[in-house]
């Protein structure tokens, strides 16, 4: 039996991504290998952090419970969860529609070719996040049109990055393309005119909706 450490799990509105305003099953894994300056979720990432320990039956049967059909696995990284892809393999043969949020710094491979292939939100850690050094390039290659690229934009620099990647790896030809602004940190008129000045097309401009809808540190939601 496979067991997942699971830090919380609930239906909410999905803030962000492919299925942004949709309802979603969420579930929140432990653990990061990544320590970005801006992380919203650290505390899922400490060390003494509370968790179920649930295998990946349950999982399944509570996701079943809820009447939900889509299922957002985040975290933390949830790749870094022993077996997940035992655990995609399950929710997609019982008809849920399984995404998962993953940082961009852990392959891909081993979830691309399941019979039941996940749609992959990948972030690209520009310079403000402290952990661009860390990211994997060779993971664009997998990814397709109902998959994402998310850049969390920081200040000016960071679009300024986040411009030469997309335009390095042809990735609106490839997958779908956010920019998010730390939340605080830029305005989001910045970045609107960034795009326009730039001619950023297929490029979209994403707020998170979870933080808007309810009050920006409430977890749960």
């Amino acid at each position: 039996m496979y067991c997942f450490k699971v830090a919380e799990k609930f239906v909410s509105i999905n803030g962000e991504g492919p299925r942004a305003g949709e309802l979603a099953v969420f579930l929140r894994f432990c653990g990061c290998n990544l320590n970005c300056s801006y992380c919203d979720t650290r505390w899922a990432n400490s060390a003494d952090v509370k968790y179920e320990l649930a295998s990946a039956e349950e999982i399944v049967a509570y996701v079943k419970s809820t009447g939900v059909k889509n299922v957002t696995l985040t975290g933390g990284e949830p790749l870094l969860q022993a077996n997940i892809g035992y655990l995609i393999e399950l929710l997609g043969a019982s008809g849920a529609e399984v995404e998962i949020e993953t940082n961009g710094s852990v392959p891909l491979n081993d979830i691309v070719y399941l019979s039941h292939r996940p749609a992959v939100t990948a972030d690209y850690k520009l310079p403000s996040s402290g952990m661009e050094k860390y990211m994997l390039t060779e993971n664009f290659s997998y990814l397709t049109l109902r998959d994402a690229v998310k850049f969390v934009v920081g200040d000016k620099c960071d679009l300024l990055r986040a411009e030469e990647i997309i335009n390095g790896y042809g990735l609106t030809d490839r997958c779908r393309v956010y920019f998010s602004p730390v939340f605080g940190k830029i305005k989001p008129e910045e970045i609107a005119e960034f795009m326009k000045e730039r001619k950023l097309n297929g490029v979209r401009l994403q707020l998170q909706l979870h933080k808007i809808i309810w009050e920006p540190d409430m977890r749960g939601v």
